[in-house]
């Protein structure tokens, strides 16, 4: 089969198109013939070294597909089936190995495309909104990025509960789509100053939650820009790690709380990554949360995508097609 591997830690260029074996699926494994791969910041991560893998490697954790065998044991799948998983071993490839109970059957209504553009992204939305700081009437949040992957979707389900969004963009195209996501507010980050711009919108008040994907650049205004006793909602870091955190600086804010959440501990089980999926889907298919894919890349152009999201000059979803 045919993946995308580096063998050194470095730019796009060290992402390159070769010929690897054919997976085996062991006792509770899958192997998925894979239709479309999600690219995500992690992986970028993984390539620059601030996210340590073992080399060579094979980025990509998000695919959908189907299963074309199955190991001994494996009872929650057979092959056939239409899949998609946020675990899966490689999925910058053709086919990939996946641990079964960390596969979801794609429902029908909605095509592979569409599962792999929203199951990462759908479910992070998810788990922000209505778990780590649950959102309802009379909740305002801040959502940086607000025309991202994560952004688009979050901004429509924070509606969907019922808050207030401000949503932080670069550009007036940008702006439109975050306000089709459902954003009240749109602060344009280059000529605004956030913090002075949420003052303004809250008469001073502030915002109960932030949900910051962007890190180092947007940290201090994220802490300045919250209520008394808000919450800073830390799960990504595209402009790089924030420094040491003193956490007396929360006091001084307002006894404030900060959490750096991830996926995988709110999928812990089997049970949660269903539900939580099934949700996502579950608006997908009915047309109230919509799915923007920024672009579909042949599996080769791996670098030119890695270049496309590193940049931030994407809306939405990127693509790679085996």
């Amino acid at each position: 089969m045919r993946a995308i591997r580096f063998h050194e830690i470095g730019g796009p260029e060290v992402l390159r198109l070769e010929r690897v074996s054919d997976p085996i699926p062991g006792p509770g494994r899958a192997v998925i013939r894979i239709e479309a791969a999600g690219v995500n910041f992690s992986e970028i991560y993984q390539r620059t070294g601030l996210y340590k893998v073992g080399l060579p490697a094979t980025p990509g954790s998000e695919a959908a597909g189907v299963v074309v065998a199955v190991g001994e044991g494996v009872a929650d799948v057979a092959p056939g089936d239409r899949v998609v998983s946020t675990s899966v071993s490689g999925a910058y490839a053709e086919l990939a190995l996946v641990q079964s109970d960390r596969l979801v059957k794609i429902p029908d209504g909605i095509t592979a495309r569409q599962a792999a553009a929203v199951m990462l992204q759908g479910m992070t939305a998810h788990y922000l909104a209505c778990a780590t700081r649950p959102l309802g009437p009379g909740d305002t949040c801040l959502v940086h990025a607000a025309a991202g992957g994560v952004g688009l979707l979050l901004c429509q389900i924070a509606k969907r509960r019922g808050a207030r969004v401000f949503g932080t963009v670069s550009t007036a195209e940008k702006a439109r789509l975050a306000r089709e996501a459902g954003a009240d507010e749109v602060i344009r980050y280059a000529e605004q100053d956030v913090e002075a711009e949420v003052r303004r919108l809250t008469h001073g008040a502030g915002v109960q939650v932030v949900y910051d994907s962007v890190g180092r650049a947007t940290f201090e205004a994220s802490l300045r820009s919250l209520a008394r006793r808000g919450m800073l909602v830390l799960f990504g870091q595209s402009s790089g790690p924030v420094g040491a955190v003193d956490p007396q600086a929360l006091n001084q804010h307002g006894s404030l709380f900060l959490t750096r959440p991830a996926l995988q501990h709110y999928t812990a089980t089997r049970a949660e990554l269903l539900e939580r999926a099934n949700e996502v889907f579950a608006w997908v298919r009915d047309g109230s949360l919509k799915v923007r894919v920024d672009r579909e890349r042949p599996l080769a152009d791996a670098a030119e995508a890695h270049r496309a999201l590193g940049s931030r000059a994407t809306t939405g979803k990127l693509l790679l097609i085996p």
